[in-house]
């Protein structure tokens, strides 16, 4: 797909779309159209965040793979929004655990992330989120050079921690959780299969010039003696 109309129509919708569930709370929450959110609003609204930050930042874990299998290299184009979007919801997440559930109870909360296991992961991978949505932008990427792609490879176990607070914060179905960690275990699998195979076509390439090397240094040494030989009878 051509750039030109990644930028002009398909980011926009992609934009549209990540601001539906968003939109569908608000929606809820000012019960338009005979809507609410339930018997337990704040953990409707909660649930709802903390589900779309998984997915979306599931979604963009999947975009190397993707652009390598369907040799789409305009999905990277949607990346960054995708990731801003992901830290957005997981941001929603959490306000609405700090501000609407505790009520700013710093005691409570505190004790919580001490004491709750899914609550001490979930906040883990919140903190390690934090610093790659404020390296996001051209300008970091520049000023942080090789360090930024280090940086940013905390997707992969930001991805983990977050699949594993939505397992254990489910009381019964594991369903949703297993099939989310199912999904992310394939993208990081290809990921390590990947670098793999990078490394041993790099040994092969290298092995392969040294055989190159030690097969023509023989032939420089012939073709060299009897030029030799010749400027010797020469000289005689």
């Amino acid at each position: 797909m051509p750039p030109t109309l990644v930028r002009r129509y398909l980011k926009p919708i992609v934009f549209a779309a990540c601001l539906l569930p968003l939109l569908s709370v608000l929606w809820r929450a000012f019960g338009l159209a005979g809507t609410d959110l339930g018997a337990n609003p704040i953990e409707e609204i909660q649930d709802t965040f903390g589900q779309w930050g998984l997915r979306i930042l599931v979604i963009t874990l999947a975009i190397t793979p993707l652009r390598d299998w369907f040799d789409a290299a305009w999905v990277v184009m949607l990346r960054r929004m995708l990731g801003l979007f992901a830290f957005t919801y997981v941001l929603l997440h959490f306000l609405t655990w700090l501000v609407l559930d505790q009520g700013f109870y710093w005691s409570g909360i505190l004790a919580d992330i001490a004491e709750r296991p899914f609550i001490t992961i979930g906040f883990t991978a919140f903190v390690l989120l934090v610093p790659l949505a404020v390296t996001s932008t051209n300008k970091m990427m520049r000023r942080l050079g090789k360090r930024w792609k280090t940086l940013h490879r905390l997707i992969y176990p930001i991805s983990l921690l977050a699949v594993w607070h939505y397992y254990w914060q489910v009381k019964a179905d594991i369903r949703e959780p297993l099939i989310y960690l199912s999904i992310v275990m394939v993208l990081l699998g290809w990921r390590v299969w990947k670098s793999k195979s990078r490394s041993s076509s790099r040994v092969t390439v290298a092995r392969g010039a040294q055989q190159n090397a030690h097969a023509t240094t023989p032939r420089r040494y012939e073709e060299y003696e009897p030029a030799k030989s010749a400027e010797l009878s020469g000289s005689e």
